[in-house]
């Protein structure tokens, strides 16, 4: 254990021993221009009524258009889509520009590659520190069969077989 539990650093480094999926979540800002980033922060939450959740820093630049938006989809990327996922890490560019999205609910983006997807009404957004927690309604949901994605200390992996 450290000796300093607020050591930011060594806080990052114990959570990256938890492996998690890859998402893009995407929605629409007020002006309806396509909005969309990787988060890791996404687990599900209840069955009935099916809802999930996820997580945004505060001071992130798209926190304007999550917090206002409707709907929102969330992609859970397959094997393979590290490199979509790394464009939609970045900030400044057209995120949009490289893929061909189809219109989810409320004319929000999807994706048009994905191992699923939800497609989710915002239901309830909660303070969590630094972070705000979204929790989100599923209106849709879809499979492909595909082997997800997973980041683990700080970098890409996936899943060889099962136990």
């Amino acid at each position: 254990m450290t000796s300093d539990p607020f050591d930011q650093t060594e806080f990052r480094k114990t959570l990256g021993q938890f492996a998690t999926g890859v998402t893009i979540i995407t929605t629409l800002a007020a002006d309806k221009t396509p909005v969309g980033i990787t988060a890791s922060s996404f687990n599900s939450l209840s069955l009935d009524p099916p809802m999930v959740l996820w997580s945004l820093a505060k001071s992130a630049y798209s926190m304007t258009a999550f917090s206002a938006a409707k709907y929102y989809n969330i992609h859970i990327l397959g094997r393979g889509q590290d490199e979509i996922s790394n464009v939609f890490a970045s900030q400044g560019a057209d995120k949009f520009c490289q893929v061909a999205c189809k219109d989810g609910l409320g004319g929000t983006p999807i994706l048009p590659e994905y191992a699923a997807l939800f497609e989710c009404e915002s239901a309830h957004q909660y303070e969590g520190g630094d972070h705000i927690i979204f929790v989100g309604l599923v209106k849709s949901f879809k499979r492909n069969k595909q082997k997800p994605l997973v980041f683990h200390q700080g970098q890409y992996t996936g899943i060889d077989s099962l136990i």
